[in-house]
């Protein structure tokens, strides 16, 4: 067997072929051979290259990036001002505190003290959402959003028989009318749709506490109601106050909030149930009154840390901040607002 160039395929200087001039070792030379290429000269040259760091994704890691990386590990999360937590606290205790007092004046025949209340706080959530939201066509919302609250109210009052239905019809109502108005105020599309969520929270909003008038209308209601709503305030209570003291662990480096303060406060909201539950009358036992009380406090602490976290995004997103007051207030009202359907379903569910 002839031996041939490894790489060409090209017989060496001592082939018998006519007509070749041997090879030489000398590239410079005359009719020398052409330099190597191919797979096999590429392979020898990334050798000797040596390795390349490389990162987890298998890319290269470029200078650049691992000073980015180290920027984002370094940033130092938010600080968790104290008297802000405090003072959120105790506006969630007051404002619980006063709706279970005014629930206690409701009875058949009586019940408009306790809806005059409902709607001063509906109007408070109101101006509370819009004026941090910022909705487009502020005015519309706004009164779209005071009408809807009235409807509810006197709906929530006369009607025949207490039900949720008729409340959640003025609700579709309501949205609806807002986002009409705001086409009609010839508002960008997208930016009415981009809103939607938010025009839809704060109406269902409004609408939802006109669920504790329906909830006195039933029996055993307005003690649910007390049941319910101090579980929902203990519970707002105890987790700002603990975020005050030591917001740890950090559920995410830009929300000034904890782990512990959000369990804690359900924990201790679901406690304080069941001891109140053991004071009631019939139907009332301390299961029936935890059970209740639990759903209502975690319905509220959740909501509560949602509106840290939208407050989180939008300071990420660069929005300038504005209405001081309502931002901090936002949070235990969205609390209330959840925790009084919650309360009326299990009610239905287990008195």
């Amino acid at each position: 067997m002839r031996l041939v160039w490894h790489d060409r395929w090209v017989f060496p200087a001592n082939s018998p072929e006519p007509g070749r001039d041997p090879w030489t070792e000398d590239p410079s030379a005359p009719g020398g051979p052409a330099p190597r290429t191919g797979p096999a000269v590429e392979v020898d040259e990334r050798r000797s290259r040596g390795p390349r760091r490389l990162r987890r994704g298998g890319s290269a890691r470029r200078p650049d990036d691992e000073t980015d990386a180290d920027d984002e590990e370094a940033e130092p999360p938010v600080e968790v001002r104290r008297q802000i937590s405090l003072a959120i606290g105790g506006f969630a205790a007051l404002l619980g505190l006063g709706l279970v007092v005014a629930a206690q004046t409701s009875s058949p025949g009586h019940r408009l003290p306790f809806a005059l209340v409902v709607f001063a706080v509906q109007v408070f959530f109101l101006l509370a959402w819009t004026m941090v939201t910022r909705p487009p066509a502020l005015a519309v919302v706004l009164g779209v959003g005071t009408v809807t609250a009235l409807a509810a109210d006197v709906v929530a009052v006369r009607t025949a028989e207490a039900r949720l239905a008729p409340l959640l019809y003025i609700a579709v109502g309501g949205v609806l009318a807002a986002v009409l108005g705001q086409l009609v105020r010839r508002v960008d599309r997208v930016r009415v749709t981009d809103s939607l969520r938010t025009t839809a929270t704060t109406v269902f909003g409004v609408v939802a506490f006109a669920t504790l008038i329906v909830l006195t209308r039933i029996p055993a209601g307005t003690q649910a109601i007390a049941v319910c709503l101090t579980a929902a305030g203990v519970a707002l209570v105890v987790a700002r106050v603990t975020d005050a003291v030591a917001a740890w662990p950090r559920l995410a480096p830009q929300v000034p909030r904890g782990a512990a303060g959000v369990v804690g406060g359900a924990m201790v909201g679901t406690l304080i149930s069941a001891l109140l539950g053991g004071y009631l009358v019939t139907p009332f036992t301390p299961t029936r009154a935890a059970i209740i009380g639990l759903a209502a406090a975690v319905v509220a602490v959740l909501a509560d840390l949602a509106v840290s976290y939208a407050e989180a995004g939008r300071l990420m997103a660069g929005e300038v901040p504005s209405a001081w007051a309502a931002r901090h207030v936002q949070g235990p009202l969205g609390g209330f607002a959840m925790a009084a359907p919650a309360a009326y379903l299990m009610c239905r569910l287990l008195l």
